[in-house]
């Protein structure tokens, strides 16, 4: 069942025009990127009176950006190669780094210097904070004229009349309430026309979500591959900081079986603190599949709870990743429009590093734009030259070395591995020369044959999902529609409960959505949600929508 197209805003509403020349969806790195590097292009042309606006949901930009963050320089080298004189906010350089594979009995298996896998061994990298890095990005571009608009969610692309073309996007209505009546408060969103529209939503966004089913962009490509990762920023002890400051530690194994995909990291980023993760693949056949669950249980392994004995968690984060590759990669243009980073499927899941190839796709997307711009024509063959210049780029180079490297561990992690190992030597390709992909949900077994186990939670360092939210900074306005929609609630209850026992209440990060005992109807926490779009992906009915809520909701992923 596919969801049908939802509409956020009120009808028959005067709402304010506002024509710019580019508009750019989504402060990350990628699309704060293409605005610096369009913007200098211009000013160099001597075209100074283009305007390049951003547009964000969140209050504040970065509130919203989540990522590990080992960071491959490359990217930001060549958008500032000066980026260090400039006060680029790095956290730690890295002295150290290894693969741990762990046993379920307690155990370890430490992989260092040549025996540790290549795509994980991070010489030349560096440790950020992506929270950080974008409010750095952001003040770049401001010095530059680019106009940045935070707490702006987007909630409709706007097409030319009778055709697919994008012609813009309309912001969300604020101050609506639960029964969609118009409270005092009520602003209307804005009609933002632009020659040229570019998706940097982060993963799964709901316009590209819709353009993805609109148009033929995923016409001859895999389905995108998604796995959920959850983070939590520790305060540790000074003999532990001491141990771990700059040191890069990967982890597979223990809690995940065999056939299951996903990975772990320790960074240690400050003198006083670590940056834990776990990342499981949500095309994890369990329809218990709980990745906080699974996260708590890796940090009750001795070899992790070594490290965080004596301290405490000060910040918590969630999101979707997309780990398909290059197969996975939508068409990166259309009339009027182009998707850069996340959106893009811009991620090397076997290196576990995506920010520099965000920043690369933005600066592509953005000499294709400027081009178009010049020439007065932004047409689908015109921002081709955006996708041309991928295919010619070492951001191609890279993700077709990885091509095969998800689809592989489809059939579990020691196929899955003995593949990979033959990729490594085959320039890519592998046992066959293009894997097929699959849907996530398409791969949940009944409930029955489910072997999920809860672990115990404790206050200290296996804190519960709401615990773990309120460390995330998650708020929403209470009176507003629900962003999270159930298109139909029937499948729910008489459907689901047989077939998959209700997944969502297992899979969701953040205890948004509950079936208390006795209750015939799911019970949404919408105000709890941290945006990582799990819902969206994994339902196994594609019967949960998520939409963008009134600006300035979500989490306040600060130092994330």
């Amino acid at each position: 069942m596919k969801p049908t197209k939802i509409s956020l805003n009120a009808p028959d509403v005067e709402r304010e025009e506002l024509p710019v020349d580019v508009c750019i969806v989504g402060a990350g790195p990628a699309g704060l990127s293409c605005a610096i590097h369009l913007s200098r292009l211009l000013k160099e042309s001597g075209d100074e009176e283009r305007t390049v606006l951003v547009l964000d949901k969140a209050e504040e930009v970065g509130h919203h950006t989540l990522s590990g963050a080992v960071m491959n320089p490359k990217g930001i080298a060549e958008l500032f190669p000066d980026y260090k004189a400039r006060g680029f906010p790095i956290q730690s350089e890295i002295r150290e780094d290894w693969a741990e594979m762990l046993k379920p009995g307690g155990g370890s298996t430490k992989l260092k210097g040549i025996l540790c896998p290549p795509p994980l061994r991070n010489h030349g990298n560096v440790m950020v904070s992506l929270n950080e890095v974008v409010g750095w990005l952001s003040g770049q571009a401001e010095e530059i004229g680019v106009e940045i608009y935070a707490g702006f969610p987007v909630a409709e692309t706007r097409f030319e009349e009778g055709t697919d073309r994008v012609i813009g996007v309309q912001t969300r209505d604020s101050g609506i309430a639960k029964d969609g009546s118009k409270k005092a408060t009520f602003e209307p969103g804005m009609d933002v026309s632009a020659e040229v529209t570019v998706f940097a939503e982060g993963v799964r966004g709901n316009l590209a979500k819709n353009l993805f089913r609109r148009l033929d962009v995923m016409d001859g490509k895999n389905p995108q591959t998604y796995g959920t990762g959850i983070k939590e920023i520790w305060e540790v002890t000074p003999e532990i900081g001491k141990e771990m400051h700059g040191q890069v530690m990967h982890t597979g194994g223990y809690p995940l079986d065999m056939k299951s995909y996903g990975g772990s990291w320790v960074y240690g980023f400050a003198e006083n603190k670590l940056s834990l993760g776990f990342v499981a693949g949500l095309d994890h056949p369990d329809a218990k599949l709980d990745p906080h669950a699974l996260f708590v249980q890796w940090k009750q392994h001795p070899k992790i709870a070594r490290l965080l004995e004596g301290g405490k968690p000060i910040n918590y984060g969630a999101k979707c990743v997309p780990e398909g590759g290059y197969f996975s990669q939508p068409r990166l243009y259309g009339d009027g429009f182009v998707f850069v980073g996340d959106t893009g499927g811009f991620l090397n899941a076997a290196t576990l590093k995506g920010i520099h190839l965000a920043i690369k796709s933005g600066m592509l997307a953005a000499e294709a734009i400027f081009a178009a711009l010049k020439k007065g024509d932004s047409s689908m063959a015109s921002l081709k030259g955006y996708q041309d210049a991928y295919e010619a780029s070492w951001a191609k180079e890279e993700l077709w070395k990885y091509r095969n490297y998800r689809q592989a561990f489809a059939g579990g992690m020691v196929k899955g591995g003995l593949d990979f190992a033959f990729q490594m030597v085959t320039g890519g390709r592998g046992l066959v020369a293009r894997r097929p992909g699959h849907s996530d949900h398409e791969t949940m077994a009944p409930v029955s044959k489910s072997k999920m186990t809860k672990p115990k939670f404790d206050d200290k360092a296996s804190m519960d999902k709401l615990t773990d939210v309120y460390l995330s900074g998650a708020i929403h306005e209470e009176d507003q529609p629900a962003h999270l929609l159930v298109n139909d609630p029937s499948i729910c209850t008489d459907r689901c409960t047989k077939e998959y026992g209700n997944p969502c209440q297992h899979f969701c990060p953040a205890a948004v959505y509950e079936w208390p005992e006795g209750s015939e109807a799911v019970l949404i926490n919408a105000s709890n949600c941290v945006h990582c779009k799990t819902c969206d992906i994994m339902d196994p009915y594609e019967n949960i929508e998520w939409v963008v809520p009134e600006g300035g909701g979500g989490p306040k992923y600060i130092g994330m």
